[in-house]
């Protein structure tokens, strides 16, 4: 036998080994997942005493933790939030400021309109009482006031990143899996799904199928807030066109209406509402079409040249706190 006959089969399955590992290699690249291009950096941990803008002072127990939001290639936090928790429970989003243009994960809302909310709910709601929201509203409502609601996880529903961001969608989530320490059911989910398509529904069909998620014979109390129209316009944009824009608060009203005016018949909109967001902004919500205006989140807000909420004979309206309306299931 020539020395070259041994060669050969030897190396052949040097070769095949070696194809062997670079396919593995590139399988683990392929499936290997990519980083979240964000991640969250703790500033600070204390009570209601290092957090006074929080408006928590009346829960004292709750454990308030400070964060910012890096991103990848930027050296400014694009966001900071405040989170609550009671002793080793999973942390609850109390509050987000985004400092930048783009859309961030959450709108930014007041802090003491939650708390005044709360007390509210905590005085004149029975124990017992179910609380349909928002699942980030609802959420935080549980923690403050222990009332039972069907959304108790972080859903992270509707993802809303920059552009940029969406092939990192995988990672995300799985970065905020670990970092809200919750893992929601499939039946959660599809409950918020049913959720969220009563408030994209016309008003009737809407308050019907809110009524199935509340079961019979409950005291259930409906509770949205002017920022919900973004995220559901985000969810489903075929049923319910939604736009914002910030402006500064100038003490001259008479040019903010002008502005608002100004707004709907360069985008041909159909109508507005307003949200506070601090003393020196707010926020102007416009819908697209008269179709979008009849949605039932839209007839549950307040909207230029709508009827007024107190109107709404569907529900009872209640309660108002800025951007929070609460509404009695009849």
């Amino acid at each position: 036998m020539r020395s070259g006959d041994k060669l050969l089969p030897s190396l052949g399955i040097l070769l095949v080994t070696g194809g062997l590992f670079f396919l593995g290699w590139f399988a683990y690249l392929w499936y290997k997942p990519v980083p979240a291009p964000y991640h969250y950096q703790l500033i600070k941990e204390g009570t209601y005493k290092e957090f006074g803008k929080m408006s928590l002072e009346d829960w004292p127990e709750l454990k308030l933790s400070q964060y910012k939001v890096q991103a990848d290639g930027i050296d400014k936090p694009i966001a900071e939030f405040v989170t609550a928790r009671r002793d080793d429970g999973s942390p609850v989003l109390m509050y987000w400021k985004n400092n930048t243009n783009e859309i961030l994960y959450n709108l930014d809302r007041k802090p003491s309109e939650l708390s005044i909310l709360a007390t509210a709910i905590n005085r004149h709601a029975a124990k017992d009482a179910l609380i349909l929201a928002w699942w980030d509203t609802a959420r935080q409502l549980k923690l403050l006031t222990g009332h039972d609601t069907p959304f108790t996880s972080h859903l992270n529903e509707p993802l809303m990143v920059p552009v940029p961001w969406l092939g990192h969608s995988e990672s995300i989530q799985a970065y905020e899996r670990g970092f809200w320490k919750s893992t929601p059911s499939e039946d959660e989910r599809n409950r918020f799904k049913r959720f969220s398509e009563a408030l994209v529904s016309p008003a009737e069909e809407g308050i019907k199928i809110l009524q199935e998620l509340a079961g019979k014979d409950r005291e259930t109390y409906v509770v949205v807030h002017v920022t919900d129209l973004y995220k559901l316009g985000f969810m489903y944009p075929e049923r319910i066109g939604v736009a914002y824009q910030n402006f500064p608060m100038t003490g001259n009203m008479h040019g903010m209406i002008t502005q608002m005016k100004v707004q709907l018949k360069e985008n041909d909109f159909n109508t507005y509402t307003l949200q506070s967001i601090a003393d020196e902004e707010i926020r102007a919500f416009f819908l697209s079409d008269e179709a979008s205006s009849q949605t039932l989140l839209a007839r549950m807000l307040p909207f230029v040249d709508k009827k007024s909420p107190t109107e709404f004979e569907l529900a009872q309206p209640i309660y108002q706190q800025g951007g929070y309306w609460v509404y009695k299931l009849q």
